[in-house]
């Protein structure tokens, strides 16, 4: 019984892989299993697995064994550093009781995982976000969607029913509180006219046959808007004039 590779080295979470291989010099077809057996600093070795020799595989939570007669595959699975060791394998015939033929040890080194720096875990998160912040996100995507769709059709309902302005109509009409029309207000300005009287001779009274029409020309300033400060100016200036 041979055992190859010799010696590995592998860190933590990998997997090791070594082949046993059987050969019998008179093979008759006799039933035959092959153990595979652990030590630990050079203590009383333990059976880890085993297999017949018509049977194609078998698993354990740890080990799986192979059958590729006459050579046989076993996995160490999901590496920690406690399984680092010599390891071995058992090869028992039965037409010879209480025959055991060992293969020489292979060694086993389970290095720490590797650790990466900050850098590279920063990235690695940048670049590929974990599942649950990207469901996360989809549906946020997707109800804010609904949401909108919610409001289009409502406002839309209300608008064909006539019970809301739509919104063009409503923006106009902002736009028109915020500005307020300047309203433009018609004035009288009251002055005294004072006419000359004819510096001729007077005419007796008797002989004015027609009565003369003396005509003047008044002229309005220019009207300007009507600012709350000018209006009350406006408003004193009459009560002055007044009396």
């Amino acid at each position: 019984v041979t055992i190859y590779p010799a010696k590995l080295t592998l860190p933590e979470g990998d997997k090791a892989t070594f082949f046993c291989n059987i050969s019998m010099e008179n093979d008759t077809g006799s039933e035959y299993s092959l153990n595979w057996y652990k030590e630990t600093n050079h203590s009383q070795a333990q059976k880890t697995a085993g297999i017949s020799r018509y049977k194609p595989m078998t698993e354990t939570g740890k080990y799986r064994l192979i059958n590729h007669t006459p050579v046989f595959e076993i996995e160490i699975l999901n590496l920690h550093q406690n399984d680092s060791g010599s390891y071995f394998c058992g090869l028992i015939t039965f037409f010879k009781p209480d025959k055991v033929t060992e293969s020489k040890r292979s060694q086993l080194i389970v290095t720490a995982a590797p650790q990466r720096n900050a850098t590279d875990k920063q990235e690695m998160e940048e670049g590929n976000p974990p599942e649950h912040i990207k469901a996360m996100l989809l549906g946020i995507l997707l109800l804010a969607g609904v949401v909108v769709l919610l409001i289009f059709g409502y406002l839309t309902l209300m608008y064909r029913r006539g019970g809301m302005i739509p919104l063009e109509a409503m923006q106009i009409q902002c736009e028109t509180w915020e500005k307020p029309p300047v309203v433009s207000i018609s004035t009288v300005d009251y002055g005294v006219l004072e006419f000359q009287s004819d510096q001729h001779t007077p005419v007796p009274s008797k002989t004015r046959l027609v009565e003369q029409t003396e005509y003047a020309t008044i002229i309005f300033p220019e009207e300007k808007p009507v600012t709350p400060e000018r209006s009350k100016k406006h408003l004193d200036e009459q009560t002055r004039q007044l009396p």
